[in-house]
This record gives structure tokens, C-alpha cells and sequence, in this order.
């Protein structure tokens, strides 16, 4: 079930479930998949609007707006990257056996502890997002923070644009698809079906005035995977 993490009269903050929809498909009559933004209408019995969205197999942060005003508002501060998104994301150690062998892949060394940029141009296909040089700019920061005891990697991800797929895209062309993510390479479950180890943790929202923030907190967050 979801979370309440923050309200007051103009948002509200959410932890997102893996396996849930953030707003409906384009098929909501057929698609039997709980969708968070109905659900959460119904606990408020207010009509909300998606300020952005996760995947459905992605975890953690989502704000929606319970205005008009303020869904334009701060989608302006997303389009704008005002809030800086951070997530947490599990792989195994570095492993090419699942990329294609005439696809470039980014084989440079990912030392512990040293960020990283990784960047490209994404397209999004009928299922996912690969690598073109018609695509969208791409920007990453991707930080190898360590190994927890199962010898699972551990990583800071923080998008600096919002492209269908980037993280998990990005993981992949470097070696590290995520836990879960079978589209993306992964060999293994997290979790069960439809979910993989991407968790969005938080929302730093301090490049936007207080007087701007309608409310806001400085930052939001939610428990991570390893943090």
C-alpha cells in the first residue's frame, strides 16, 4: 500500500509502491494494474494532477498537485530542474554478456565513491529506450557507493534530464543493469514480478525560494534500498 509523506492544501507527497501505475495507460478500462493517482483521489476524495511520474516497476517519491495552479506551477520546476532527484539502485558486479555485440557499450572504469557523468542521446522505442544520434541529450550523475553483505553494487543515481528510461538505460549500457530489470539485461527477480531495485529517495527542492514553494518543504524523502 502507499504512503503519505507530506500534504497541506496544495500537494501531496507520496511513496509510490513497485508495480503500480503513477497515472493510468492508455487502455485504464482493460488494464487491471492498481494505478496510485486514482487510488490516492479516492483516499482523498479530491481530483489531483501528476506533477511527474515513476515507472511502474519503480519505487518511491511522487508529488502531485491538488490544483491547477499549483500542477502548473511546479511543472515549471521540473521542466526547469529546480528539484534535484535522487534515487538508489541495486546491481551485480559489471557484466556485458546481456549487450549487444554491435551496440557501443561504456566500458570505462566506475571507481567507489567518485561521481560520475555519464551522457548520451535516448530514443524511446515501442518498449524501451536506446541510444541514437537523433535522440534526446541525456545527463546523469552516478556515484558506485559500495557492496552490501549479498555483494549487490549500490548506487546514488541523479538525473539531470528526465528521458523515458534514462536511469535504467544508462545502467545497462555501463554493465550494471538493475536488479529486476529484465528489459534492460537483468538476470534475476527483486522483489517478484514487475518490480525492480530503483527506489526514488528524494526531492531537494532548496533551489526554490520559500517564498515560491507554495508550502513545500526544503526537501522530501522516503527510506531508501541500502541508505
Amino acid at each position: 500500500m502507499f504512503e503519505i509523506v507530506f500534504e497541506n492544501a496544495e500537494f501531496v507527497a507520496v511513496d509510490k509502491p513497485s508495480g503500480w501505475l503513477t497515472v493510468p495507460s492508455r487502455f485504464e478500462k482493460e488494464d487491471a494494474r492498481k494505478v496510485l493517482g486514482r487510488e490516492l483521489e479516492r483516499e482523498l476524495n479530491i481530483r489531483l494532477f501528476p506533477v511527474h511520474r515513476l515507472d511502474f516497476e519503480v519505487s518511491g517519491l511522487v508529488v502531485f498537485a491538488k490544483t491547477a495552479a499549483a500542477h502548473r506551477v511546479a511543472g515549471g520546476w521540473f521542466e526547469k530542474h529546480r528539484i534535484q532527484k535522487t534515487y538508489e539502485g541495486l546491481s551485480r558486479a559489471r557484466d556485458f554478456s546481456h549487450w549487444p555485440e554491435n551496440l557501443k557499450a561504456e566500458r570505462d572504469e566506475v571507481p567507489v565513491g567518485i561521481q560520475q557523468k555519464w551522457t548520451s542521446r535516448i530514443l524511446r522505442g515501442k518498449r524501451r529506450s536506446y541510444e541514437h544520434p537523433k535522440g534526446d541529450p541525456s545527463s546523469t550523475r552516478a556515484t558506485l557507493s559500495g557492496q552490501d553483505f549479498a555483494e549487490r553494487l549500490q548506487w546514488i543515481l541523479q538525473p539531470e534530464t528526465g528521458r523515458s528510461h534514462q536511469l535504467r538505460f544508462e545502467m545497462s549500457r555501463h554493465g550494471f543493469p538493475l536488479l529486476g530489470d529484465r528489459l534492460y539485461g537483468s538476470k534475476e527477480s527483486w522483489e517478484g514480478p514487475d518490480r525492480i531495485a530503483l527506489r526514488a529517495v528524494s526531492l531537494d527542492l532548496s533551489g526554490i525560494g520559500a517564498d515560491e514553494r507554495r508550502g513545500l518543504p526544503e526537501s522530501l524523502f522516503v527510506k531508501g534500498l541500502f541508505s
